[in-house]
């Protein structure tokens, strides 16, 4: 009999920041629900979403996608006006809000969204917090993907 295979976690992935593994050495992943508008839903379900320069900032004690820009499609009703980079409000319970906070404040984290994906038909942001890198732990991290892919290559061709 075959095996099953287990459903990865992020199996309806939107779309993912993979600038965000580059520039930050990330920790802790959170996942969040998103106050979307109709049109915005209409237009991640076509895919016209980036995430690339967008981050999660707290404001008056609550966590908003900042940055994240959402496409509008052609054919959006004109009698709504449709702003691809406003503030979205995340969506979480108040401890891990309040942790998530505090983790920024004291300890000098950046919260950066990761991944934007579907489960039970809702749409859902994996963020993480993260540590800036600096130009020498770019490289290093680089150089360690060279060897890896190296090590691949070797151990196929044989």
């Amino acid at each position: 009999m075959a095996k099953k295979k287990k459903k990865s976690k992020l199996s309806n992935v939107i779309a993912t920041n993979r600038k965000a593994s580059y520039e930050f050495f990330l920790e802790d992943r959170f996942e969040a629900g998103i106050v979307l508008e109709g049109w915005e839903v209409k237009s991640i379900r076509s895919g016209r979403v980036n995430l690339k320069e967008g981050y999660v900032a707290a404001l008056e004690g609550e966590l908003f996608l900042i940055g994240s820009h959402i496409s509008p499609l052609p054919s959006t009703s004109t009698h709504s006006v449709s702003n691809p980079t406003r503030n979205r409000k995340l969506l979480l319970h108040k401890k891990e809000v309040n942790r998530l906070i505090g983790a920024v404040e004291r300890k000098g984290y950046t919260m950066v969204p990761t991944h934007m994906y579907w489960k039970n038909s809702r749409v859902k942001l994996q963020f993480a917090l993260g540590k800036g890198k600096k130009l020498h732990d770019k490289r290093t991290a680089i150089k360690q993907r060279d060897i890896e892919r190296e090590h691949r290559r070797e151990s196929s061709s044989m």
